[in-house]
């Protein structure tokens, strides 16, 4: 296994997340470990490199690179590379100190963000005139490795191509020996050096390396003429992968088009060439889609179609929703005491600032209008115990439903109290309405519980309205405009839906037979969203266990895969 078979496999793993990313990781970790080129026996080896320098010493207690072979080195090396100490083999920190005052105003000034993460490219070059600095700075030759320490586990390093200025949050690290500097860039961003610093740095809020750290780390010298050639191949591999990332994002934005042109014909649909716009999305689409965020727009897609009347066909023989809407008033009107019949309805939705075209047999009404009951839950935060009846806040809709397996409690006698004003039953729909607002879910349970006031509860009638539609028409594009339509209206905050503007929501209502058609068709396109949700995520993992299989089988020691290969 090595580099030229994960390429070959690429295609299959391209999918996989961060597949470019890890790909970059794995060039690195190949070349840090002697298994990206061949060694060659006429090099000099590094060992006899260090034993020239005269720095193969014990340093505080720390082991010479001839202690670490056989004992604690990370990994296996070849034979003729040496593991070395930072500081045995480089000025750590070499850079003088410089006043702000006395930088030279044309020179190079170089900050963290000038330098990509992982990369390791330099995204711009600033000069000190053209930046406003106050603080100290280390000075730096062309040839040193510049070095991030702040948050290291961001893989900043550069080389110097020119003398320049930094802030102290980059160290100059200056070879004590004729190396490439471009091998050691690469070698202080390898991987096992980045898991080195994180687990030093790991609780604090702004990690550094701190130069103790940093000076006892273990560093792979291999001789200075298989550097260059390391250094070579990993250019060549490096470019690969920014072809490949450039053909994956060019691959993605292709689809990302696709997807929304069909998906835009469908939102906006044209009467004539609606039904084979329909076909070619249905068809088209799974192709199309390969990341969770774009089902999610496919979802969407298929509730706006629903409650605008496009999903199914109408049928003239359909009692027209008017005739719901009377029903629904006569029972409000059963259901109102009499002192109250007098008071100032409801208020109605701005009918002329709702674009829709209302299907056969449609009616466009309003929340207030179809609703026997809006109200919200407790406006205190009650008592919490840690066993009662459930207390609902939003925080417990998930995944499109009612989950009670991990809510809030509190005792019976409170939650009677409040079950006076707000009784939430099988049937009923909960919206959330502050913080996380529109979000609609159906109470099909029969064990009470209280509502928390970021909750709105609604209740119709279900002899005039299909549960289920009103939970989709809740969660649909349509009604997603109509708080807007709100919040734009200045009628609420933008984080809140207040009770009255509730009921202002405009609503597209069909017959009654029709919601139940409409129903059934959602039912079966939303389960078929699921199965293509459910198959990405298995293409995912499938792709993601080929890419650590292979990974793992290149990184494996040479040893053990020949002994594999003769079982």
């Amino acid at each position: 296994m090595n580099a030229a078979r994960l390429l070959a496999l690429y295609e299959r793993i391209a999918e996989a997340p961060d597949a470019v990313a890890r790909l970059r990781r794995f060039v690195l970790d190949l070349a840090v470990r002697g298994k990206l080129v061949a060694q060659d026996a006429r090099d000099e080896p590094a060992s006899r490199m260090m034993a020239k320098l005269g720095q193969i010493r014990r340093r505080g207690g720390g082991d010479s690179c001839d202690d670490l072979k056989g004992r604690d080195a990370p990994y296996a090396l070849p034979e003729s590379w040496a593991w070395v100490r930072v500081g045995d083999a480089f000025q750590y920190d070499a850079g003088a100190k410089r006043d702000p005052k006395s930088l030279d105003p044309n020179g190079w000034l170089l900050e963290l963000e000038d330098i990509e993460k992982d990369t390791g490219k330099l995204l711009e070059r600033v000069r000190v005139r053209e930046r406003l600095s106050l603080s100290t700075k280390s000075e730096f030759r062309a040839g040193d490795i510049l070095y991030g320490k702040l948050r290291p586990y961001l893989n900043k390093v550069l080389v110097a191509d020119e003398q320049g200025y930094s802030t102290t949050e980059i160290v100059a690290i200056r070879p004590l020996m004729l190396c490439s500097a471009a091998y050691c860039a690469l070698a202080f961003r390898r991987p096992d050096f980045v898991e080195y610093v994180e687990r030093l740095g790991r609780g604090t809020k702004m990690p550094r390396l701190r130069t103790p750290d940093a000076v006892n780390a273990l560093f792979p010298l291999p001789p200075l003429a298989e550097q260059h050639r390391i250094v070579a191949k990993v250019d060549e591999l490096m470019a690969l992968c920014d072809r490949l990332e450039a053909a994956r994002t060019a691959r993605e934005a292709t689809r990302d088009r696709l997807a929304a042109a069909s998906l835009a014909r469908l939102n906006t649909p044209d009467p004539e060439t609606f039904p084979s716009d329909a076909r070619f999305a249905l068809d088209a689409l799974p192709a199309l889609t390969t990341r969770p965020d774009q089902i999610k727009h496919l979802r969407q897609t298929i509730l706006n179609l629903a409650v605008r009347g496009k999903l199914v066909a109408q049928n003239p023989n359909d009692e027209p929703a008017t005739k719901l809407l009377e029903r629904i008033g006569l029972e409000k009107a059963r259901a109102t005491p009499k002192a109250g019949r007098g008071r100032r309805s409801e208020a109605r939705p701005r009918t002329e600032a709702i674009s829709f075209d209302a299907p056969r047999g449609w009616v466009l009404s309003c929340l207030g209008e179809v609703a026997l009951k809006i109200t919200d839950g407790a406006h205190h935060t009650p008592t919490y115990v840690a066993w009662g009846v459930p207390f609902v806040s939003v925080k417990d809709f998930s995944g499109g439903r009612l989950d009670l397996s991990n809510t809030k409690f509190i005792t019976e006698d409170e939650h009677r109290e409040l079950y006076q004003r707000c009784d939430p039953r099988r049937g009923d729909i909960l919206i959330g309405r502050i913080g996380t607002l529109g979000r609609a879910v159906l109470v099909d349970t029969d064990r009470e519980f209280s509502l928390f006031v970021s909750v709105g509860l609604i209740r119709f009638s279900h002899a005039t309205l299909v549960p289920e539609y009103l939970r989709y028409l809740l969660n649909s594009p349509f009604v997603e405009a109509e708080f807007n339509r709100i919040k734009i209206g200045g009628g609420t905050h933008t984080n809140k839906l207040n009770l009255g503007d509730l009921h202002t929501v405009g609503l597209p209502i069909p017959p009654l037979a029709e919601q139940h058609r409409i129903v059934t068709k959602v039912n079966a396109l939303l389960a078929l969203c699921d199965a293509l949700e459910a198959s990405l995520a298995d293409a995912t993992t499938a792709r993601t266990r080929l890419l650590e299989a292979t990974l793992a089988e290149a990184l494996a020691p040479a040893k053990a895969m020949a002994h594999d290969a003769a079982a």
